[in-house]
C-alpha cells in the first residue's frame, strides 16, 4: 500500500480547520468529494480518523496522530517549495512550545530570548498541566515541553528528557526583615510563603526545617511559581524559591536574598517525543536554551 497523499491533504486541512464546508469551498470541490477522498483514505488505511454525528466531525484518538504526522509533513512540503522557489531556506519556521502553568515566567523569558532574535523562527507558548502537555506531545500538537519536572519513557510512549539549567532556591523577603544571623536563629516570629507540600522545592525545604528543628509559621501556600513572586513581593513574609522568580523585586531592592538552601536546586527539562524527523527550528531551541546558566 502506498498512502495517497491527496487524501491525505484533504483530511488534514478538514481536520485543521475543523469545518468541512469551508474546506470544500476553498478547495473549490464538492463536499461530498472532500468527504469521499477523506473516507478512502480511511478504508485504505483501515483507521478510523474521524466520528461522525450528522454534519459534526471530530477527531479520534488515531486522527489525532495522524495528524500530528500531517503537520510535519505538509510543513516541510512548504519548505522544500520555498527552497525550489528561492533557492533559500524558508523565510520563518514555527515552533509550538509547551510550557508547565506554574514554571516560572522569568525563566521562560529567559528562555526564548534567543527566538526572539532569530528573525527565521516564529513560536507559540502554551501553558498546560503536564498531563496535558505530555497529551499535546503524543498528538504532535507540541514540538516541545518544558517543565521541571524529568519524565521517564513507556512501552507505549518514549519521552526524551533533556536537562536544561538548574537554579539554586534561597529564602527571600523584604529587607528590613533581614535577620542579622544565619538560619534558624534570628527567624522565630516570621510568616512564610511556601511552595506547595507536592513540590521537590518544599520537601527540600522541610527536610532543612527537620535537621534544624524548626517549626515555620506558614501563612500561605501555592504551586504557581507567580504566585509565589507576588505574595512574596507584596507581604511582609519570607519565601522559598529561586531567585530568578523574583530577579526584578531584587534588582528594585523590593526583596532581597537572606540564604541559599545548602544543595537545593530547580531542575528544568525540555520533554520532546521521539520521532524520524526533528525540526531545524527545535534543534536550535534546544542547543541554545541547553546553554542557560
Amino acid at each position: 500500500m502506498r498512502l495517497n497523499y491527496r487524501h491525505l491533504y484533504y483530511f488534514w486541512r478538514v481536520a485543521a480547520e475543523g469545518n468541512l464546508t469551508a474546506v470544500a469551498k476553498k478547495l473549490h470541490v464538492s463536499q461530498s468529494a472532500l468527504s469521499s477522498q477523506i473516507r478512502q483514505l480511511e478504508e485504505s488505511t483501515n483507521t478510523q480518523l474521524f466520528d461522525r454525528s450528522g454534519r459534526r466531525m471530530t477527531l479520534t484518538d488515531a486522527g489525532q496522530r495522524v495528524l500530528g504526522y500531517a503537520n510535519d509533513i505538509f510543513a516541510k512540503g512548504e519548505e522544500l517549495e520555498s527552497m525550489l522557489r528561492h533557492g533559500m531556506e524558508p523565510e520563518a519556521q514555527m515552533l509550538r512550545i509547551g510550557m508547565l502553568s506554574t514554571l516560572s515566567r522569568n525563566f521562560i523569558d529567559h528562555l526564548v530570548t534567543p527566538l526572539l532574535i532569530d528573525r527565521k523562527i516564529r513560536f507559540t507558548l502554551h501553558a498546560n498541566t503536564l498531563d496535558g502537555l505530555l497529551d499535546g506531545l503524543a498528538r504532535h500538537q507540541l514540538d516541545v515541553a518544558l517543565t521541571n519536572g524529568d519524565v521517564r519513557g513507556s512501552d507505549e510512549q518514549l519521552w526524551q528528557s533533556q536537562l536544561l539549567a538548574s537554579q539554586p532556591v534561597s529564602i527571600v523577603g523584604p529587607p528590613e526583615l533581614r535577620p542579622e544571623t544565619t538560619f534558624p536563629h534570628g527567624y522565630d516570629g516570621k510568616y512564610w510563603v511556601l511552595p506547595s507540600r507536592d513540590s521537590e522545592v518544599r520537601r527540600a525545604f522541610d527536610g532543612l526545617c527537620t535537621l534544624w528543628q524548626y517549626a515555620p509559621d506558614i501563612q500561605a501556600e501555592a504551586d504557581d511559581m507567580a504566585m509565589l513572586r507576588l505574595l512574596a513581593r507584596d507581604g511582609d513574609a519570607l519565601a522559598v524559591l529561586p531567585t530568578v522568580v523574583v530577579r526584578d523585586e531584587i534588582q528594585r531592592g523590593q526583596l532581597v536574598e537572606y540564604m541559599t538552601l545548602p544543595n537545593v536546586f530547580e531542575y528544568f527539562y525540555a520533554i520532546t517525543i521521539k520521532r524520524s524527523y526533528v525540526p531545524t527550528a527545535l534543534q536550535t531551541l534546544l542547543v541554545d536554551i541547553g546553554r542557560v546558566e
